[in-house]
Protein backbone atom coordinates (compact mmCIF):
# COMPACT_ATOMS: atom_id res chain seq x y z
CA UNK A 1 0.00 0.00 0.00
CA UNK A 2 1.28 3.33 -0.91
CA UNK A 3 0.76 5.90 1.83
CA UNK A 4 1.87 9.04 0.19
CA UNK A 5 0.84 12.28 1.74
CA UNK A 6 -0.24 14.88 -0.77
CA UNK A 7 0.00 18.49 0.22
CA UNK A 8 -2.27 20.92 -1.50
CA UNK A 9 -0.66 24.02 -2.79
CA UNK A 10 -2.30 27.17 -1.61
CA UNK A 11 -3.51 29.38 -4.41
CA UNK A 12 -3.93 33.06 -4.35
CA UNK A 13 -7.58 34.00 -4.08
CA UNK A 14 -9.10 35.09 -7.33
CA UNK A 15 -10.46 38.59 -7.54
CA UNK A 16 -8.06 39.94 -4.98
CA UNK A 17 -6.13 43.18 -4.91
CA UNK A 18 -4.91 42.82 -8.47
CA UNK A 19 -8.43 42.65 -9.89
CA UNK A 20 -9.52 45.54 -7.69
CA UNK A 21 -6.60 47.67 -8.93
CA UNK A 22 -7.46 46.92 -12.56
CA UNK A 23 -11.08 47.90 -11.92
CA UNK A 24 -10.06 51.14 -10.21
CA UNK A 25 -7.68 52.00 -13.06
CA UNK A 26 -10.44 51.36 -15.62
CA UNK A 27 -12.91 53.52 -13.67
CA UNK A 28 -10.38 56.36 -13.50
CA UNK A 29 -9.66 56.09 -17.20
CA UNK A 30 -13.38 56.24 -18.06
CA UNK A 31 -13.91 59.21 -15.73
CA UNK A 32 -11.12 61.11 -17.45
CA UNK A 33 -12.37 60.15 -20.90
CA UNK A 34 -15.92 61.42 -20.34
CA UNK A 35 -15.61 64.50 -18.13
CA UNK A 36 -18.37 66.37 -19.99
CA UNK A 37 -21.12 64.26 -18.45
CA UNK A 38 -20.29 65.47 -14.95
CA UNK A 39 -18.91 68.93 -15.68
CA UNK A 40 -21.59 70.13 -18.11
CA UNK A 41 -24.58 68.89 -16.17
CA UNK A 42 -26.81 71.95 -16.15
CA UNK A 43 -30.12 71.65 -14.32
CA UNK A 44 -33.27 71.79 -16.43
CA UNK A 45 -35.84 74.35 -15.33
CA UNK A 46 -38.63 73.20 -17.66
CA UNK A 47 -39.00 70.47 -20.27
CA UNK A 48 -41.32 70.13 -23.23
CA UNK A 49 -42.26 66.63 -24.32
CA UNK A 50 -41.65 65.82 -27.98
CA UNK A 51 -44.54 65.28 -30.36
CA UNK A 52 -44.28 61.72 -31.68
CA UNK A 53 -44.10 61.91 -35.50
CA UNK A 54 -47.16 60.26 -37.07
CA UNK A 55 -45.10 58.32 -39.62
CA UNK A 56 -42.90 56.95 -36.81
CA UNK A 57 -46.02 55.83 -34.92
CA UNK A 58 -47.39 54.04 -37.98
CA UNK A 59 -44.09 52.31 -38.61
CA UNK A 60 -43.73 51.59 -34.87
CA UNK A 61 -40.33 53.28 -34.72
CA UNK A 62 -38.99 53.65 -31.19
CA UNK A 63 -35.65 54.58 -29.74
CA UNK A 64 -33.36 57.04 -28.10
CA UNK A 65 -32.31 60.30 -29.75
CA UNK A 66 -29.31 62.11 -28.29
CA UNK A 67 -29.49 65.88 -28.75
CA UNK A 68 -26.66 68.34 -28.21
CA UNK A 69 -28.04 71.71 -27.12
CA UNK A 70 -26.29 75.05 -26.82
CA UNK A 71 -27.69 77.03 -23.89
CA UNK A 72 -27.14 80.75 -23.34
CA UNK A 73 -26.31 82.18 -19.88
CA UNK A 74 -30.00 82.95 -19.19
CA UNK A 75 -30.95 79.29 -19.76
CA UNK A 76 -32.53 79.56 -23.23
CA UNK A 77 -31.63 76.92 -25.81
CA UNK A 78 -30.15 78.72 -28.81
CA UNK A 79 -29.33 75.63 -30.88
CA UNK A 80 -30.20 71.94 -30.80
CA UNK A 81 -28.84 69.21 -33.03
CA UNK A 82 -29.42 65.46 -32.94
CA UNK A 83 -26.11 63.63 -32.75
CA UNK A 84 -27.47 60.08 -32.72
CA UNK A 85 -30.71 58.20 -33.07
CA UNK A 86 -33.32 57.43 -35.70
CA UNK A 87 -33.65 60.11 -38.39
CA UNK A 88 -37.44 59.84 -38.34
CA UNK A 89 -37.44 60.87 -34.66
CA UNK A 90 -34.62 63.43 -34.67
CA UNK A 91 -36.59 66.54 -35.80
CA UNK A 92 -39.21 66.05 -33.08
CA UNK A 93 -36.49 65.64 -30.44
CA UNK A 94 -34.68 68.77 -31.64
CA UNK A 95 -37.91 70.82 -31.67
CA UNK A 96 -38.76 69.75 -28.13
CA UNK A 97 -35.30 70.51 -26.72
CA UNK A 98 -35.34 73.98 -28.35
CA UNK A 99 -38.33 74.75 -26.07
CA UNK A 100 -36.59 73.60 -22.88
CA UNK A 101 -35.31 76.10 -20.34
CA UNK A 102 -32.28 75.60 -18.11
CA UNK A 103 -31.24 77.36 -14.93
CA UNK A 104 -29.08 80.45 -15.47
CA UNK A 105 -25.30 80.04 -15.47
CA UNK A 106 -22.34 82.40 -15.82
CA UNK A 107 -21.50 81.28 -19.35
CA UNK A 108 -22.97 79.66 -22.43
CA UNK A 109 -22.77 75.89 -22.26
CA UNK A 110 -23.37 72.81 -24.35
CA UNK A 111 -25.40 70.00 -22.83
CA UNK A 112 -26.30 66.58 -24.15
CA UNK A 113 -29.77 65.25 -23.46
CA UNK A 114 -31.41 61.95 -24.33
CA UNK A 115 -34.98 61.85 -25.60
CA UNK A 116 -36.60 58.42 -25.47
CA UNK A 117 -39.43 57.65 -27.88
CA UNK A 118 -41.51 54.67 -26.84
CA UNK A 119 -44.95 53.54 -28.02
Amino acid sequence: MNNKHFESKSQRPRGGVSTWMHGAALALLLALTFPAFAADARPVKSRVAPIYPEIAKRLRIEGLVRVEATVDPEGKVIDAKAVSGNHALSPAAEDAVRKWRFLPAPDQSTVTVDINFAL
